[in-house]
């Protein structure tokens, strides 16, 4: 048997339950039968419940306008779906990374330049050598080793300053000095703009080939091994700057290409009518006028005597050809004296006491001046010259002028190996400065 006090609009109550009083006014069919899942706004104060329980439990009231206000109260916020996608994290992730990205570059480039700038590790003035070819990635472990710059790190300060600076391929080749407390910049600027060291070999005008090669053999900062002895006349005499690192070879070949250069040159602006034929045979003539007179005011004065000469179709007659002709190129023992009779009649190649005209090649390494003085004797008909006992000569035009000034000569050549060992014998007798 039902009991119709225990139903409700929302089916049967159970027993001992509230009964729940509809206001007269409120429609049964506007009443949401369910109450909102989330309240998020805090009720106002005209929401205050409309009853009293007296702990009865009966009787209970519903206020119509708390009904109402849930009714039309605004949805709860929700985050939406995209705003949980794997798309937005990752976009999130990607701007994480750029910020800090940026800030770690920043960070990096200011090291970088405060590094390439600060002082230097280097102590002490110090060179280092930069071989032909070489990069700057290849010479900074010489650089560390000399403590130049300081160990480069995961960095790499200097490569990367170097390249910021637009010099990664201006770095030149040679021997560069260094001071101490040099910045990374200092040394990039020293490698790439400064002057490299340079060294110097001279070279006498007159020298012979064999000479010349002793002397490129001996330079210690020379590289590599000595090359064949040149042929004689061939390299031009003159000092020669170079860096260090340069080959003898190399030396070699630049005083070839030089004397090629030079010869050519004087050859073409040589007077006309000369009784030269070659370029080679001018290279052979000065050679003996680089032997026979040291003073060059006299070269082409000299020169002038051997061309009339060779146009009289005399014998040039000149002594360092039967020299060449029976020592080379190694010249006549120091402890030698001056040339026997016998000497001078001894057939050579090169003994123009013996021979016509011109030996078969040069006899020394001259210099430009005797080239030019070949190429442009002065104007004169002497045929002869001999020493007048002060480094220079006395020049005639005949043979009886010659045969008096060479009289003087051997009466100044007596009395001065008199004198030579008058000395010997005072410094044997203990009696020398007396």
């Amino acid at each position: 048997m039902s009991d119709d006090k225990n139903k409700t609009p929302f089916g049967r109550q159970p027993a001992g339950g509230h009964e729940y009083a509809l206001p007269p006014d409120r429609p049964l069919e506007n009443v949401s039968p369910r109450t909102p899942r989330y309240q998020t706004q805090t009720p106002p104060p005209s929401m205050e419940p409309a009853y009293q329980d007296d702990g009865s439990n009966e009787n209970i009231v519903l206020s119509s306008a708390n009904d109402a206000d849930i009714a039309d109260s605004p949805p709860p916020y929700r985050r939406s779906r995209g705003a949980r996608s794997m798309t937005v994290r990752v976009l999130n992730l990607l701007l994480m990374l750029v910020f800090f990205g940026a800030l770690l570059y920043a960070g990096s480039v200011w090291y970088t330049q405060t590094e390439f700038e600060a002082r230097g590790p280097l102590e002490e003035e110090t060179t280092f050598v930069v071989p032909k070819g070489a990069t700057f990635t290849s010479i900074i472990p010489g650089l560390e080793e000399k403590n130049i710059i300081a160990r480069q790190n995961v960095l790499r300060v200097f490569s990367r300053g170097v390249r910021a600076a637009g010099k990664a391929s201006a770095l030149k080749a040679g021997e560069f000095a260094f001071e101490p407390g040099m910045s990374m910049r200092q040394v990039m600027m020293q490698l790439t703009e400064g002057r490299a060291i340079q060294y110097s070999l001279t070279f006498p005008e007159g020298w012979t080939s064999f000479r010349m090669m002793e002397r490129i053999a001996a330079d210690e900062t020379l590289k590599g091994d000595v090359p064949p002895i040149p042929p004689e006349g061939t390299m031009l005499p003159q000092t020669y700057a170079f860096q260090k690192g340069m080959t003898r070879d190399q030396l070699v070949q630049l005083m070839r290409d030089s004397m090629h250069k030079t010869m050519r040159t004087v050859w073409n602006e040589r007077q006309p009518n000369l009784p030269l034929k070659s370029m080679e045979e001018m290279v052979t003539l000065a050679s003996i006028v680089e032997k026979e007179t040291a003073v060059a005011s006299e070269r082409p004065r000299v020169a002038a005597v051997f061309v009339n000469r060779l146009r009289k179709g005399m014998r040039l007659q000149t002594d360092p050809t039967v020299i060449y002709g029976i020592w080379g190129g190694q010249g006549k023992p120091k402890d030698r004296g001056g040339l026997r009779r016998s000497e001078l009649r001894k057939p050579t190649p090169y003994n123009t006491y013996v021979i016509n005209g011109l030996p078969p090649g040069p006899i020394a390494n001259p210099g430009i001046d005797a080239l030019r003085a070949v190429a442009n004797p002065i104007e004169s008909d002497e045929l002869y010259f001999v020493a007048d006992g002060t480094g220079g000569h006395v020049f005639s035009k005949t043979l009886a002028e010659h045969n008096a000034n060479v009289k003087k000569w051997r009466a100044i050549e007596a009395q001065r190996k008199k004198e030579a060992e008058a000395a010997a014998a005072a410094v044997e007798n203990g009696t020398a400065g007396n």
